[in-house]
């Protein structure tokens, strides 16, 4: 009896402790313990899809750039107001027309233990310049041009005059890689990323969760936080109660619908900043009958965009009249958007042979926003005699999809990473831009190859400017695009984080970030 009793003191002196280490802990990641004494070390960021590859030469994708921007960086770097700041790259001079001269930082690591040289930097542009993707981006580099002075220093040489390089080089795409890094990692480098940024790769369990942590041999200001994991969470709202629960730290891309909720929340805060992202309505015009400008044309007089932007985006960003919005120079803001008028869209359809309409598919990824779009569209289609099925495709086979050209119509966006109108349009409507680098529309005008190219070798600014103008206007009537809004960053933190800087292009660093 003594011993049973004893026994049940035993027991009831495991369960309190057993009850208090409970009541200590957190359902979320990293809440107790660490250097912080007892503050959270580790950041949950939760976006709309999982990245695509970690490799920056693998695709330019929004959700797989805002994870690269944590491991890797670039030569220069453009800062919160896109002013160049110095990145690998201490300094640089410009030579001559063609050619500018960068010294390297000296005492970089990268992740695994190399340090930087320039031979990375001629490896990774090299690289770069094969690349689909990103081909485009470093596209003026001229590959016999790339010249290594020592070890911290090296030239790079445009095949022409290319006033954006230096911007370009700010880009994600243009992120520098380490040669051994990659050579030992073959076809799984996009699995094993290696930069110099302030985090590393841990860990990805495809279309869940990628995590990363703190690079303790840093070469700039050290990561803030031990952790970050970015989790993909493709419904919006399902975004916004993890964060209202606390299973994550900050949202990316809140829904319009969900801002309101989000000021109102006392442990939450909603922060907003005009971007430099178009959203759009492709058209494939490769594909019948939207080789026919008559028929895009016509969708675009019978799509109400202003409904749309009321009733989706509900006073997130602003209509878009163009496919550069205002805070990119150059962005022709004299654009007579197409008046919404069934009519006129129907006299165009009859003038196509086509009264009777036809059917078609607009694609979009599982991004709730679109889907809705998507559906308003579909519903006014209906009215000039279009059947529209509305294909909602995973992010993966989407980008792959509209690269191949498999779609007819589609909704998508494009960021004007660099701030310049030659990344804004050049990708987009140059007929060497085709599928993966950006033109998914397959649309092609030779007036709009010509002045593309002379805008981008030219060093004078008025010029650049009045050719930019001057295809925006093409553009516009040529309508390979419905413009549909330019947007906003609308990220939603918990109370307690703090360090957080929005960027203009979305991928925002998070070095700084910490808990309070």
């Amino acid at each position: 009896m003594i011993k049973s009793k004893k026994m049940l003191a035993l027991l009831s002196m495991i369960i309190v402790l057993a009850l208090v280490a409970v009541g200590c802990g957190n359902s979320g990641d990293g809440a107790t313990g660490g250097a912080n004494g007892g503050v959270k070390d580790t950041l949950v960021v939760a976006q709309n899809s999982d990245a695509k590859t970690l490799d920056p030469h693998g695709t330019n994708d929004n959700a797989s750039s805002r994870v690269t921007k944590q491991i890797n960086e670039t030569l220069v770097e453009q800062d919160e107001n896109m002013e160049l700041q110095p990145g690998l790259a201490e300094s640089w001079e410009k030579i001559d027309d063609l050619t500018f001269e960068f010294k390297l930082k000296q005492g970089v690591k990268f992740h695994n233990g190399e340090e930087l040289k320039a031979s990375d930097v001629k490896f990774t542009f090299l690289r770069a310049l094969e690349s689909p993707h990103v081909g485009h981006i470093v596209g003026a580099i001229n590959k016999d041009g790339i010249e290594i002075v020592d070890d911290y220093t090296i030239r790079i040489a445009t095949t022409e005059p290319f006033a954006p390089l230096l911007a370009h080089l700010a880009h994600p795409g243009s992120s520098i890689l380490n040669e051994k890094a990659v050579t030992d990692a073959g076809d799984d480098y996009g699995q094993e990323p290696v930069g110099t940024g302030p985090f590393k790769f841990e860990n990805w369990v495809n279309g869940d969760e990628i995590s990363l942590v703190k690079f303790e041999e840093y070469h700039g200001e050290k990561a803030k936080v031990e952790k970050v994991k970015f989790r993909s969470i493709s419904e919006a709202t399902n975004r916004t109660i993890n964060l209202e629960t606390g299973e994550v730290d900050i949202v990316y891309d809140v829904l319009p619908t969900d801002v309101k909720r989000i000021e109102e929340d006392k442990d939450l805060v909603l922060m907003r900043q005009e971007n430099l992202s178009t959203t759009y309505i492709g058209f494939n015009v490769q594909k019948k009958p939207f080789d026919d400008v008559r028929v895009r044309q016509a969708i675009n007089h019978a799509v109400d965009v202003d409904s749309i932007i009321e009733a989706v985006m509900q006073g997130v960003g602003e209509l878009a009249n163009g496919p550069l919005g205002p805070n990119v120079w150059a962005s022709n803001q004299k654009l007579v958007p197409y008046e919404y008028n069934v009519e006129k869209a129907k006299e165009l359809m009859k003038e196509a042979g086509l009264e009777n309409g036809f059917k078609t598919s607009i694609w979009t990824n599982d991004n709730k926003s679109r889907m809705d779009i998507a559906e308003i569209v579909q519903n006014q289609l209906k009215e000039i005699n279009i059947e529209a099925e509305v294909k909602v495709v995973e992010w993966g086979a989407y980008i792959d999809g509209t690269a191949k050209g498999e779609h007819d119509m589609f909704i998508l966006g494009w960021t004007a990473v660099t701030g310049d109108p030659d990344y804004g349009i050049y990708p987009l409507f140059h007929s060497s831009q085709f599928g993966d680098a950006g033109n998914r529309t397959f649309y092609a005008n030779a007036k709009v190859d010509e002045l593309l190219d002379k805008a981008r070798k030219s060093t004078d600014q008025a010029e650049r400017e009045k050719a930019y103008l001057e295809v925006q206007e093409i553009v516009r009537n040529d309508a390979p695009w419905i413009f549909l809004n330019n947007g906003e960053n609308v990220e939603g933190l918990r109370s307690n984080v703090k360090g957080f800087v929005q960027h203009p292009a979305g991928h925002h660093r998070l070095g700084s970030v910490y808990f309070e």
